[in-house]
Order: structure tokens, then C-alpha cells, then sequence
């Protein structure tokens, strides 16, 4: 269940980068694509690269819980994957973006994928051995 919790929250932050989108359309009177408005752009790229990663990242922690992984490593997991996807799209979203804030949020989500998947891989060997 600890998963829940943070598929939950980032549920809710994808509803707000939602409307983000949303109201740069109605700003900039766009429908589809983004007719080159550079803060439009930007928003659609943090909710697209937010639906890109966080579903993988949902999936492999449920894994990893599903096969035993101690709820405080769930929680670390979910705290950085959320740290992670607030800091890039924070980034993101600047004009002058501050490239760091970027870097910072894929290099936690990417650690969540990596170390979910590692968490998986040794759960199951330590069963099958």
C-alpha cells in the first residue's frame, strides 16, 4: 500500500501540470500543438515527460513492494521519485531555465527506476536461490 500513497500524490501533481497546460492554451488561444509559444512548450513538455516516466517508475515500485521490499526503501523511492518530478518540472517551466533543476529531477527519477528495478532483480534471485 505504500506505493498507493505516492501513486496518489503524483496523481495530483499530474492534475495541476493538467491545468498548467490548460490555461497556457487558453493564454496563448492554442488548441493543438503550441504554435511556437515557447511557455506553452514548456508546459507541455513537463506534463508529457512527467506521463513518460512516472507510470514505469508506479509500476516498478508496486513491483518491488509486491515482491517484499521493506516499506522505509518504498518511501525513499516515492520521496525521491516526487522530489524528482518537482524539481524538473520547476526547471522546466522557466523561461530562463535553470538547467540544474532539471538535471537534479531526472537524476532522481532515473535512480528510481534504477534502483526499483535492481530492488526487483535481487528480491527475486534471493527467492529463486
Amino acid at each position: 500500500m505504500t506505493t498507493a500513497l505516492y501513486a496518489a500524490l503524483l496523481a495530483l501533481m499530474f492534475v495541476v501540470l493538467s491545468i498548467k497546460v490548460i490555461g497556457k492554451r487558453r493564454q496563448f488561444q492554442v488548441g493543438i500543438g503550441t504554435n511556437g509559444e515557447a511557455l506553452l512548450e514548456r508546459a507541455v513538455r513537463v506534463h508529457a515527460n512527467f506521463a513518460e516516466y512516472v507510470p514505469l517508475a508506479l509500476v516498478l515500485m508496486f513491483l518491488a513492494e509486491y515482491s517484499g521490499l521493506e516499506p522505509l526503501y518504498l518511501h525513499i523511492l516515492g520521496l525521491t521519485l516526487l522530489l524528482g518530478r518537482l524539481s524538473h518540472a520547476y526547471g522546466v517551466q522557466q523561461l530562463k531555465e535553470p538547467l540544474k533543476f532539471r538535471v537534479f529531477g531526472m537524476l532522481l527519477t532515473f535512480s528510481v527506476l534504477l534502483l526499483s528495478a535492481i530492488a526487483i532483480l535481487l528480491l527475486y534471485l534471493g527467492k529463486v536461490l
